[in-house]
């Protein structure tokens, strides 16, 4: 399976892409662009009332980019007409049914005319409101395939996960699809639909009380972690996607599917260029708040895996798998996009890379001075960093329980009635919890033969290769200063 077939299979091809605001959608849609303009049609399902919604969406928060410098220096004065010809924007919303798309024309082209589907929408918040999450997350999902099995010549139906959806298990975590209802914890037994029924309940039980938005967003945040910790996930975004897969692999028939777990995403190691990153996002929250001297203390073992993997890399390995290969006929649909089994990071070197990162080239602050950094602490578990709390902001730890209850965005509201004593550190520590301790490893097997059947390519255009990654060099020369440029 060289590059080249890969290329050659792409040509003339129709793909829906959902998510195309988003980071992986958006660099897969250049990269596809880039390698093959011969692609007959990449359509872009962006939530919008209609076509010209849709349209100024797409050209404001996709094509207006960084991203595509390469590709608009590589084609000049035509690049206008040569993404008027190539993509199409697409008016819709995952969490209705046929994926929201109300045109009947559109509609109607799209079951005659796809090829693949890459679905790639989902809302990524970890403490989202449960109704929104679900309906995004989980019933998207399963809109997408509905609406897939209903294209008469779909090859390839390519749904992004994340490879945390196993949860906070230890050891080697293999590519396996879930099985429908399965929860982690092994007591209760998931029905999904069920799930959306004490959902829609419960709002309606709301809107009888008269309750304002504010309280039901509340209430439906609470909701989902409570519901995500019962059965075994750290939040409302994990336990969202475990379902939306199960509902995949229950409802997918003959239909080729395939389920791309990758884990931290971080800023593209060499494609289309070094550093591309769009807002900070997961680990580069913390590097963000760090830089501006709100974290002095963390929680995370400094041997722990810190399982990052470059963006590019990620868009490369989705779009090799989109070629017709052996997995396509078999029951292993699940490929892990990951670093822990090659070749990973730990968390002290990144916490070393931004000291000295930011040691070197302090961010400025609003008084004009630079913000000095000191050494990061890293507390190896939760009873030392509250510890490390309750000795330094004299904070009572009876907080970390209130706050651990709440949902993560409610902690300032929280807080503040507590005489304002909660550090930021708190809020971030409860978050990553899960991460940051995670004693896991993903197992890559289904990747690495893909990884494996792509080296013969001598061209590189679809670079996957994780043991070339000296990851200091990485993150002092690319994914630190992508984020540090990101704040304001």
């Amino acid at each position: 399976m060289e590059s080249q077939s890969v290329v050659d299979y792409l040509h003339g091809r129709s793909i829906l892409v959902t998510g195309s605001t988003g980071f992986l959608a958006k660099m897969f849609v250049e990269k596809v662009l880039r390698v093959q303009p011969h692609v007959k049609k990449i359509y872009l399902l962006l939530r919008a009332p209609d076509e010209a919604a849709a349209a100024q969406r797409m050209k404001i928060q996709v094509l207006s980019t960084d991203l595509f410098k390469v590709l608009r220096e590589a084609h000049g004065p035509s690049f206008k007409s040569f993404i008027s010809e190539k993509v199409s924007p697409v008016a819709g919303n995952i969490a209705h049914e046929n994926m929201g798309i109300d045109d009947t024309c559109v509609k109607e082209q799209l079951k005659n005319e796809l090829d693949v589907i890459v679905h790639s929408a989902a809302s990524t918040n970890f403490d989202e409101r449960y109704d929104v999450a679900l309906r995004t997350n989980t019933f998207g999902a399963k809109n997408v395939v509905d609406f897939a099995k209903k294209c008469v010549k779909l090859r390839m139906l390519l749904h992004v996960s994340t490879a945390y959806v196993a949860g906070e298990k230890g050891g080697i975590i293999p590519e396996r699809p879930f099985r429908m209802g399965e929860s982690l914890n092994g007591i209760y037994t998931i029905d999904i639909y069920q799930e959306m029924k004490l959902v829609d309940d419960k709002i309606k039980e709301l809107d009888d009380q008269g309750a304002t938005e504010e309280r039901k967003a509340t209430f439906m945040k609470e909701m989902g972690l409570q519901r995500a910790r019962s059965f075994g996930w750290s939040n409302t975004y994990v336990f969202t996607k475990a379902m939306g897969e199960m509902l995949l692999g229950h409802l997918k028939g003959h239909l080729p599917l395939v389920i791309v777990r990758p884990a931290i995403v971080t800023a593209t190691y060499i494609d289309p260029f070094p550093g591309w990153i769009e807002n900070p996002r997961t680990m580069d929250i913390l590097l963000v708040q760090y830089a501006l001297g709100k974290l002095q203390c963390f929680l995370g073992d400094p041997m722990s895996v810190l399982d990052v993997i470059p963006g590019d890399m990620v868009v490369n390995a989705m779009i090799m798998l989109l070629h017709p290969h052996e997995f396509h006929h078999s029951s292993a649909y699940i490929f892990h996009l990951c670093s822990s089994m090659r070749k990973p990071p730990t968390i002290y070197n990144f916490v070393d890379c931004s000291y000295r990162y930011l040691s070197k080239y302090p961010h400025i602050g609003n008084n004009g001075k630079p913000i000095k950094v000191k050494p990061l602490l890293l507390k190896k578990n939760m009873s030392s960093f509250k510890r490390f709390i309750n000795l330094h902001y004299e904070l009572p730890l009876q907080v970390f329980d209130i706050i651990n209850r709440a949902s993560c965005n409610l902690y300032e509201e929280k807080c503040t009635k507590l005489h304002k004593l909660c550090n930021y550190a708190i809020r971030m520590a409860l978050i990553y919890q899960p991460y940051c301790l995670f004693k896991g490893r993903f197992d890559d097997l289904n990747t690495k033969s893909l990884r494996e059947a792509s080296q013969r390519d001598s061209t590189k255009t679809f670079y996957y290769s994780i043991e070339d990654i000296n990851w200091d060099s990485y993150f002092m020369n690319v994914q630190i200063p992508s984020v540090i440029k990101y704040i304001k």
